[in-house]
């Protein structure tokens, strides 16, 4: 197994994670060719529209480059233009989860705890405007926007409110 295959399921159950402490379901496309890995669900909800979900493309890199406001992340065109439609029925999200180099610092384990490491970062990329880059669209992640349960209970009021990410 590549280092590569093993970013997919860490960051998967990093997302995961967040979701079930948020009592949020999650669901997973059988196969995904619309930019899309999982969907999140809050049933019920108080809000204007029943039910609210989100739909969610998720990375994982250990080579995000880290700035004071931002994680700076390359994403293939082929992604950045299936998140960024303003035509979509449920919103979606850009979900980037950071690991450290050293595949063994991952997670960290003992009887007291289980630690995934690094952090996860959001964003929207609704209605940003079309490229004419060739092979991806470097995005940036706000650092205030990291994926944690506050935020992705946030996230689904919002959509419950009937307003976006």
């Amino acid at each position: 197994m590549t280092i590569d295959d093993q970013k997919e399921p860490f960051s998967l159950a990093y997302a995961r994670a967040v979701a079930a402490v948020a009592q949020i379901s999650v669901c997973e496309p059988a196969v995904d060719d619309d930019s899309v890995d999982l969907i999140f669900l809050l049933r019920g909800g108080g809000g204007v529209v029943r039910s609210p979900r989100v739909e969610v493309q998720v990375k994982c890199t250990d080579a995000a480059t880290v700035h004071p406001a931002y994680i700076a992340y390359p994403l293939k065109l082929k992604n950045y233009d299936e998140l960024r439609p303003t035509d979509v029925l449920v919103p979606r999200i850009l979900l980037v989860v950071t690991v450290p180099d050293d595949v063994n610092d991952w997670l960290n384990h003992s009887e007291q705890e289980l630690a995934l490491r690094k952090c996860g970062y959001w964003l929207s990329l609704r209605g940003q405007p079309a490229t004419a880059n060739t092979t991806n669209v470097t995005v940036h992640l706000p650092r205030v926007n990291q994926f944690t349960v506050a935020e992705l209970q946030g996230i689904m009021q919002r959509i419950g409110n009937g307003q976006y990410p």
